[in-house]
């Protein structure tokens, strides 16, 4: 392990929940919960005036609103997210080669292979400059973790939440580590955080006192060895700068299951076109397509079917979803859908959907592709949805976001990034002058001292930065 703190972790600090309150200023200092709205929709961030009511990420979101009915409750805005999660994965990189990002935010970085840090010092100096640098381009904050290892630099940044800096210094890991609780160390969820407890061990220096052979026992060989050695402070993976995605799905959960076939078909169909859109985005193309569908029961099952080639055709990828959902029995009800491809690479076959229906045909005899339905035999275009949170643009009021929708009638807050506190209207959801916008770029207040146009001091203005 290095004799250095020079392995940096940073996590945003509540990242999804942070960017909607620097998006939308009637929300600034309110509680806001991010995720699925629905009955069976889980908590994807809260921000942390929500958390004091306890309310965490993971939750389920009825539970949520019993906590906190009073919070501003909103369904995510991936792309944007993705956006500013962009500029500052752009930021980590200005600082070393090797940046492992584990979502869009949190990531760890080599401090040493970009050559800003070789020591405690210089360490610190670099996490104290990239977090400025974070408040600078996105008006966001972010906690940093600085320690020898890929485990303690992650440790350190949960420390430091929210908006801090943690340093462990070398030497200091094991008197660290010792009173925490066994759940601190990656690996030990609830289910091994209790398998422990009952064993009577429930701290970090409890573990490395049972010793690497009762460790094994109660938890396997694997798990044992590593639980015994990350106790003892030991890690040395290293930060890895590319990971290689094995898959790329995307999947629902449904608030009512769906019990008609041809819906649960449509819904296939439509998962598939997500996941296409997945790929191409990340310039893949998979083999094997693969079909989930958890049913009324809880019970889930997956089918899977491998190409000749791989393929990011959409044809292709629904057909075989559609081919993998005829062997599923949905009698009693389906809750979630999702489709997936793996075997990735980054390149496609071109002539595959050719090669797919000949394998059909080499095993079912000749294959009739079916007629393009007439119009009129089409399903109709469903109500305009209106996803709490989302961005929309009046022709008469402006840009706003909506509250929420529901009878027919959706309720928006008109305002935006540099704005008041806007003013809510309720309109028709088939209203012909609203439609769906795209985000607004946030307008970052001027750092403190800064100088403002006329060259007075003080933190009078704003910068607009597009995500």
């Amino acid at each position: 392990m290095r004799t250095a703190p020079t392995i940096l972790h940073l996590d945003m600090d509540a990242f999804f929940a942070s960017v909607e309150q620097a998006s939308k200023p009637s929300l600034r200092g309110k509680a806001v919960v991010v995720g699925g709205l629905g009955p069976r929709g889980v908590v994807a961030t809260a921000s942390y005036e929500a958390r004091v009511f306890g309310v965490h990420s993971a939750m389920p979101m009825a539970q949520a609103r019993r906590l906190a009915p009073h919070a501003a409750y909103l369904v995510p805005r991936f792309g944007f997210y993705r956006a500013i999660s962009e500029r500052v994965m752009e930021l980590l990189h200005g600082l070393s080669p090797l940046v492992e990002p584990l979502s869009l935010d949190e990531a760890f970085v080599d401090l040493e292979a970009g050559g800003v840090a070789w020591d405690e010092r210089s360490a610190r100096l670099a996490g104290v400059r990239l977090r400025t640098d974070i408040r600078t381009v996105t008006g966001l904050t972010g906690s940093v973790g600085l320690a020898a290892s890929k485990m303690l630099a992650k440790i350190a940044s949960e420390q430091a939440k929210p908006d801090g800096l943690v340093v462990i210094e070398p030497g200091t890991e094991r008197a660290m580590l010792g009173p925490m609780s066994v759940r601190t160390l990656p690996g030990v969820g609830p289910a091994t955080g209790d398998h422990l407890r009952r064993a009577g061990i429930t701290t970090v220096e409890e573990i490395a006192e049972a010793g690497e052979d009762e460790l094994v026992r109660l938890l396997g060989k694997a798990h044992g060895h590593g639980l015994y050695a990350m106790a003892l402070a030991r890690d040395d993976r290293p930060v890895v700068a590319e990971r290689e995605a094995k898959s790329v799905s995307v999947e629902d959960t449904y608030d009512v299951d769906i019990h008609d076939r041809l819906r649960v078909g449509l819904e296939v169909q439509r998962l598939a076109d997500r996941c296409v859109r997945r790929l191409r985005e990340a310039g893949l193309s998979g083999r094997t397509i693969v079909l989930k569908v958890r049913r009324y029961d809880f019970s889930t099952l997956t089918r899977s079917e491998t190409l000749r080639g791989p393929t990011d055709d959409p044809g292709v990828i629904r057909e075989a979803a559609a081919r993998l959902l005829d062997s599923v029995d949905t009698t009693g009800g389906v809750r979630l859908l999702g489709v997936g491809v793996s075997g990735l690479a980054d390149y496609t076959q071109e002539d595959l959907f050719a090669q797919a229906a000949g394998e059909r045909a080499d095993a079912e005899g000749p294959v009739e592709e079916p007629a393009t339905a007439p119009v009129e035999e089409r399903p109709a275009l469903a109500e305009r949805r209106w996803p709490a949170g989302h961005d929309v643009r009046h022709a008469e009021f402006g840009h706003g976001w909506v509250q929420g929708s529901g009878l027919g009638r959706v309720t928006v807050r008109f305002e935006t990034p540099d704005s008041k506190p806007g003013r809510v209207r309720t309109l028709r959801t088939d209203d012909p002058e609203l439609e769906p916008a795209d985000p607004l770029p946030l307008v970052l207040p001027r750092p403190e001292g800064s100088r403002g146009p006329d060259g007075g001091a003080g933190a009078v203005g704003s910068r607009t930065v597009a995500p």
